[in-house]
């Protein structure tokens, strides 16, 4: 019995915690272009854009040496 009741409470607590952390992160509000900017630090810094806004050409080349690798 006293197993069972810590199962569920776990259990609940786990689905809580999880709908309040997708309830919060719904409204963070990311601003379109976030994820294809690199200075974001986002992931993947934007592959469908030919010029990628706030970095030097130079920086660009290394960038893609290191992708090359």
């Amino acid at each position: 019995m006293r197993n069972g009741l810590w199962l569920t409470i776990t259990i609940v607590l786990a689905v809580l915690g999880f709908l309040a952390g997708y309830g919060i992160s719904s409204k963070t509000g990311v601003e379109p272009g976030y994820f294809e900017a690199a200075e974001t630090g986002g992931y993947g810094g934007g592959k469908e854009a030919e010029v990628t806004e706030g970095v030097s050409e130079e920086m660009q080349e290394y960038y893609q040496k290191l992708l090359e690798e």
